[in-house]
């Protein structure tokens, strides 16, 4: 149907879309509203939409053969950890005597052996850390000659394979000290390192990494991957041991005495990674026999969840281990999440009671207990820090995962240590036959998702609903806002004639139209600023004799005059303004700008890191809706005026990056501990991990953050 106007012509209308946004233009408030509330709703729910797990890959087939570990594997076992743990009690010579028993052991067993020494690396703050393959470089400052770290590696060639394919088997360990725990898991692999040497039914080559973890566990299994990947033949390490043999004659035998034979055998491979097991064991007592599987990477990354299905699978079925994975224990006594819990059983006994077939609810301590590790799965990899060392695997798209198994009995207990050496050995051993039956690599199961226990998971397309709704107003409120502030201001009452009229409405129309040059202009000057304080630990890094309080001031300082450099250079967002009804609402403008930027940047980062992007829309979403300028709500201090500047005060408050860290400190771990420089400790472990969460906290959050403060001081 067709409208005419005054002159005659017919006008259109609008199309369906059209008036739909047009629509939900002029309903912002509401439709901001109904989206927060309806996406916090959504995340409150999610561990009452998990799912239980299940094995996709027809071919895992997952405990259908009989183990086939027997005593005697474990009898060899526990007389390597006895070895082990009297080796340990002989101090200094322990990291010589250590690497060199297992390269005995596994090389009576008819493998192959070979040993692999790395040096200490320091992991100095690189501006281009995060967009480069940088390597960390040897800690050539340090005036002391440390000795080599020294991992043994034991190879098992598949009788029926290509050597096209591997299976690898970690065992972290500190070869100078190792403790009770790190001798079990080493008598773990061994036992069924041993056994694979003797089956005929591996089709994949074995790989067993015993990693002398003095410098760390993920940097000695990260520093032997960089050499099976990725090779160097000139090594800085050459020159650090002639160094230290210029300054310290006697150093070079001891490092020929560690290494052994290692220089004539050369590095040794195997075929393509299909998967990898870090096997811990805690040396302390539990309640009973229990593994904790940690699978977070880096950057959000997660293994196949087909590979956590089979181990858990083996695990209760097989084993009878009590399977865990990360929780915040906190919550769990949490009385805001036993009502909300008590409220969703309360409505799906309603709707039970309605109809047998609507069952949604859970138990409260189901939800309780779902919500917890639902909230440590969000938080771990959000963070973007691998939660052990099989994050070095993920690093190269390997699936990896670390068992953390807790024995029961003591380990001096003889008895005991075998019948817990039998049991976690045939675990390894089940999953290895199971991911020995692939054809290929994982990829029928999940790769993207979260976990509310060990076999509940949430998947991708359900936790985005969350976030979708959360930044679904971001766009709709920046167009409402352009639209209103560029249409809303009066025209000129000294124009008379109708030419002068004409003419006039030409140029409001003409200035109007490039009104947002300017707030793109201040939002873009913002961002430059947030990108020099990204910059800024290289600098702060440079200060001698610093510590984790001064680096913190430092960066707050220098992070404080580059403000105030950058606003002399380009100027601030208040420097074109004017007390006209032309410039009452270039804050709306502004806010518009700020709106887009903030809807753009959590968008890229949930390509990056979802679970970032989620707790980032939650946190600042809020704040960049609500923020106004507080002199417009001190003009009508009515109540709803009033609730809106308490509340952006507390946003304004909470949200300042530090502050935000110091608080989920505090809550967490309590505040007497708290010190201003656990935030420099904090940034700085997370651009030694290279985690974009760092990026997203000062180029998305940052910057946003600052505008919002803007608009809440400017002068309109």
């Amino acid at each position: 149907m067709e409208v005419k106007q005054e002159s005659g012509s017919p006008k259109k209308k609008p199309r369906p879309l059209v008036r739909i946004v047009l629509l939900l233009m002029s309903h912002r408030v509401l439709v901001s509203l109904i989206c927060c509330i309806a996406g916090i709703i959504a995340l409150l729910l999610l561990p009452v939409l998990a799912k239980n797990t299940y094995i996709s890959e027809n071919a895992l087939m997952p405990g259908s053969a009989n183990p086939m570990l027997s005593s005697q594997e474990v009898l060899d076992a526990d007389k390597l950890v006895t070895d082990i743990m009297r080796l340990s009690l002989e101090g200094d010579t322990a990291g010589i005597e250590i690497p060199r028993l297992l390269k005995k052991r596994v090389g009576d067993l008819g493998a192959e052996v070979s040993q692999f020494q790395f040096y200490p690396r320091t992991n100095k703050f690189h501006p281009l850390h995060f967009f480069a393959s940088h390597d960390s470089v040897l800690d050539q400052d340090n005036t002391t000659c440390v000795s080599p770290a020294v991992s043994t590696v034991g190879i098992v060639r598949a009788p029926h394979g290509d050597g096209k394919e591997a299976i690898i088997l970690v065992t972290p360990y500190n070869a100078v000290k190792p403790d009770t725990g790190e001798a079990l898991s080493l008598g773990v692999a061994y036992s069924v390192f041993s056994l694979l040497t003797q089956v005929t039914w591996l089709a994949k080559d074995i790989i067993w990494l015993a990693a002398d973890s003095r410098y760390g566990e993920h940097e000695s299994v990260s520093a032997w991957l960089r050499e099976y990947y990725a090779p160097t033949f000139y090594r800085s390490e050459k020159s650090h041991t002639n160094m230290c043999s210029a300054s310290n004659p006697d150093w070079e035998n001891v490092n020929n005495q560690v290494v052994g034979a290692e220089s004539h055998e050369g590095f040794r491979r195997a075929g393509t990674m299909a998967a990898a097991l870090v096997i811990k064991v805690n040396g302390i007592e539990d309640a009973q026999d229990s593994l904790s599987i940690y699978a977070e990477a880096s950057n959000g990354q997660m293994p196949n969840l087909d590979l956590i299905n089979v181990v858990n699978y083996l695990a209760v079925h097989r084993q009878g281990l009590y399977v865990m994975v990360g929780k915040h224990w906190s919550l769990l006594e949490s009385k805001c999440l036993k009502m909300i819990g008590g409220t969703i059983e309360f409505l799906g006994n309603l709707a039970r009671s309605l109809n047998p077939q609507w069952g949604f609810g859970i138990p409260v301590n189901e939800y309780v207990e779902g919500a917890a590790t639902l909230t440590s799965s969000l938080y771990a990899q959000a963070l973007g820090v691998p939660t052990g060392s099989h994050g070095a695997f993920r690093d190269y798209q390997i699936d990896a995962v670390t068992l953390a198994i807790s024995p029961k009995a003591s380990p001096y207990n003889k008895g005991k240590r075998s019948d817990f050496l039998l049991r976690s050995g045939r675990l390894i051993e089940g999953t290895i036959r199971s991911v020995n039956n692939l054809l290929e690599k994982f990829h029928q199961s999940f790769f993207l998702y979260l976990l509310t226990g060990p076999s509940k998971f949430v998947s991708v397309g359900v936790y985005m609903i969350a976030f979708a709704l959360l930044i679904a107003p971001l766009p709709v409120v920046a167009a409402s806002l352009y639209s209103d502030a560029v249409t809303c201001h009066p025209k000129s009452d000294m124009v008379k004639s109708s030419a002068s009229s004409s003419s006039s409405d030409a140029m409001n129309k003409s200035g109007t139209s490039w009104r947002w040059l300017h707030a793109a202009k201040s939002v873009f000057v913002i961002h430059i600023w947030a990108a020099v304080v990204a910059l800024l630990p290289n600098v702060v890094c440079q200060i001698p004799n610093r510590t984790s309080t001064t680096c913190s001031i430092s960066w707050i300082l220098l992070s404080l005059a580059s403000l105030q450099i950058i606003y002399k250079v380009f100027g601030s967002p208040y420097s074109s303004f004017k007390p006209s009804d032309l410039h009452k609402q270039e804050w709306a403008v502004l806010k518009s700008v700020m709106i887009s930027a903030s809807f753009i940047g959590l968008s890229l980062m949930s390509v990056v890191n979802f679970a970032a992007a989620e707790i980032g829309a939650l946190l600042l979403v809020p704040f960049c809706l609500m923020a106004q300028p507080l002199k417009l709500d001190m003009q009508n201090l009515s109540l709803k005026a009033f609730s809106r500047i308490a509340c952006n005060i507390v946003l304004g408050l909470s949200l300042f990056p530090p502050f935000t860290f110091f608080v989920i400190k505090g809550v967490s771990e309590g505040f007497s501990g708290i010190d201003i420089g656990d935030f420099w400790t904090w940034a700085e472990s997370l651009w030694l991990w290279n985690s974009a969460t760092y990026l997203y906290v000062m180029l998305v959050h940052l910057p946003c953050w600052v505008l919002c403060v803007h608009l809440l001081l400017h002068p309109c």
